[in-house]
């Protein structure tokens, strides 16, 4: 059973403040659990019921693991319908971006993207397609949320997420910067070489005025109907893969 004290510093973990504070975001389901006991981010501690006992997987003993109840675990998971299991994992310690690490490779930077779901899609399409960094402003929405934890379905433990700068950061870069503009040249004419930066911009007001000053090649993804914009998550999609058939 869990103590009132355990079920508050759960729920405090719902909010960016004490996320930060405590250095703990929380995960949920077994899928997304599994995986990221396969990687090096170190677990905290795993709550469980009893429907999914049989097939918990084998853990460290340094990892406190706590049966509960379903009543228990709706009080303490960000979802409606909770997965009979949540996790707590130690937020890692923040990186720094290594230009060397950047070069042979693409990469995607973000530009103050603000939805959770956004931010989740795009890391778990990195990850389909093998980008290993996102490079993301200050401004852009936590990768800890729950909600964008959720919509990684296990790809935040292997790609690497930098919050940093971007004017300094970009303005310093020896890469190719191809930015994602309605005026740019034909993303399926474009010469992509064999690295580089992808800069996508925000969901409502696109890619800042001091960044696009920044880009060495602007790129358009074609459009053929009537809508005004894409959604940054799909547009990230179109550039990743056109990328991958270089």
């Amino acid at each position: 059973m869990l103590s009132k004290s355990q079920i508050s510093f759960i729920k405090s973990l719902h909010q960016k403040k004490y996320r930060k504070e405590n250095g703990i975001f929380i995960i949920e389901g077994i899928k997304s659990i599994i995986e990221f006991l396969k990687s090096d981010y170190q677990i905290h501690s795993i709550y469980y019921t009893s429907k999914i006992s049989a097939t918990l997987p084998k853990v460290s003993a340094n990892i406190n693991l706590f049966e509960v109840t379903e009543a228990e675990l709706q009080k303490i998971s960000t979802l409606q319908t909770p997965q009979h299991i949540l996790a707590l994992v130690h937020i890692p310690s923040k990186k720094e971006v290594d230009s060397k690490a950047l070069q042979n490779a693409f990469s995607l930077v973000l530009d103050d993207v603000q939805d959770p779901g956004n931010l989740g899609t795009i890391i778990r399409t990195a990850d389909w397609f093998g980008i290993k960094t996102i490079i993301c402003s200050e401004n852009t929405v936590e990768a800890y949320n729950p909600k964008t934890v959720q919509s990684t379905m296990g790809s935040l433990c292997r790609v690497n997420i930098i919050y940093t700068s971007l004017a300094p950061f970009l303005k310093n870069i020896k890469l190719p910067i191809y930015g994602a503009l309605l005026d740019g040249e034909n993303i399926y004419q474009t010469n992509w070489g064999n690295e580089g930066l992808i800069l996508l911009g925000n969901e409502g007001h696109g890619i800042g005025k001091e960044l696009i000053e920044q880009i060495t090649v602007p790129v358009t993804i074609p459009r053929f109907g009537a809508a005004e914009s894409l959604n940054v998550a799909v547009s990230a999609a179109i550039f990743c893969s056109e990328i991958s058939r270089k």
